[in-house]
């Protein structure tokens, strides 16, 4: 099986074991990279730094991931894509193991660096490779299932992290992630079968990002994928001082499990539509994004955030997959380079508006409120519906078939 190419898989049915294996390393790169959220206070307490010290261990893997995506990208592109994602997910494993065994603070960051370096790669890899493997006029299908990755690890594999570390210790918590990483290596060697690398020909040249930026469809997608993470990141990162003013401190935890529920729920719908009604979904998504913060907004009415927390779910939840399936299919048509290129800058562009957004948030949580989080995700997510109703044609079509 390790030497299978795509095109012996090919087939009317999915290849469940290969996406779940991508959709497996999809958890470990989000749980990573949240992981910390989890376990600041543990970790600040033994390295002897400040909550807020402890905390740019985040900033520090989104910053690597939005520093390296795109260089390794291009410097990879000629690189056979297996080798190349195990190599991805080997880094993830010795980094997660510098993080359980951190002697220091300055060694932490370096581990968590590290990690960012590795999901640049791994993410860059990640949706384009289960593209490939699925069979025709069902690649969207298989992008929906390996990026339940993102919603597992936020509603499960954090809570999950967070009590171990709290029963046990923190380092703890990342040595199991290592330990599961080292699972997903065997399990990816195994299970995934191979795909050709992409080639540069005469009608179809090797992907540049100025290039592929000037792709129809490429740019509008990139427009909504900056709005959209930077309006959820402004209201996600600062949900619990938003829910202590609703009065709802006590209740943030079973609402965060709603919205992870609803996440769930979000992604298996569009699983199975995406590949028919991409367009449809997408203007959805905003729209229950958007409307969900608009009611964060406009009111602290106990019922209401309930309603609104599950609306932002199933908005949410189905974006990584929308957006990335987007991205996708706006540059496939220029070849699997073009689209791998696409990818990176998605990928470098979400940690930037995922960095960019807690500094929004925290500056307007400060200086203005706290709904003030709320009004911004709302303008961010009339933003990102807009681009998508009108790029009709290229970047968000009826379906995949109706992009020229």
């Amino acid at each position: 099986m390790t030497t299978t190419t795509v095109s012996a898989t090919r087939r009317d049915v999915l290849p469940w074991s290969a996406l779940l294996a991508l959709g497996t390393a999809v958890f470990i790169t989000s749980l990573t990279e949240t992981l910390p959220a989890g376990v600041l206070p543990q970790m600040s307490s033994a390295l002897g730094v400040s909550s807020g010290a402890a905390g740019q261990t985040v900033t520090v893997y989104a910053t690597g991931t939005a520093l390296t995506a795109i260089p390794l990208a291009a410097a990879t592109a000629g690189i056979r894509r297996k080798p190349l994602l195990l190599g991805a997910m080997a880094v993830f494993l010795v980094a997660n193991t510098l993080t359980a065994a951190a002697p220091g603070y300055a060694v932490l960051l370096l581990s968590r660096f590290l990690a960012g370096v590795a999901a640049g790669l791994a993410w860059a890899l990640l949706a384009g490779y289960a593209r490939r493997i699925a069979p025709p006029g069902q690649e969207g299908r298989a992008i929906a299932i390996a990026m339940t990755g993102i919603p597992l690890a936020l509603s499960l594999g954090v809570p999950a992290g967070t009590l171990i570390g709290q029963q046990v210790g923190w380092r703890v918590s990342f040595a199991a992630v290592s330990v599961l990483t080292l699972a997903v290596l065997g399990w990816i060697t195994i299970g995934v079968p191979a795909v050709s690398r992409p080639t540069a020909t005469a009608d179809r040249p090797k992907a540049t990002t100025r290039q592929t930026l000037r792709v129809p469809g490429v740019a509008a997608v990139m427009v909504a994928v900056v709005t959209f993470v930077l309006g959820h990141t402004v209201i996600y990162a600062y949900i619990a001082p938003y829910l202590r003013h609703a009065g709802l401190g006590d209740a943030a935890d079973a609402i965060l499990l709603a919205f992870g529920i609803a996440c769930l729920i979000s992604i298996w719908y569009t699983g199975r539509h995406i590949d028919r009604r991409p367009r449809g979904l997408a203007l959805t998504a905003a729209a229950l994004f958007t409307l969900a913060t608009a009611a964060f907004a406009a009111t602290t009415a106990q019922a209401v955030v309930w309603v609104a927390a599950v609306a932002w779910g199933l908005g949410w939840g189905a974006a990584p997959t929308l957006l990335q399936t987007a991205a996708g299919h706006a540059g496939i048509r220029r070849g699997p380079a073009v689209a791998d290129t696409a990818q990176a800058i998605l990928v470098t562009l979400w940690n930037a508006a995922m960095a960019l957004g807690g500094v929004i948030g925290g500056l307007l949580l400060q200086r203005v409120g706290v709904t003030a989080d709320a009004v911004a995700a709302a303008v961010l997510g009339v933003l990102s519906l807009a681009v998508i109703a009108i790029a009709r044609h290229h970047a968000f079509a009826l379906s995949d078939q109706d992009t020229p």
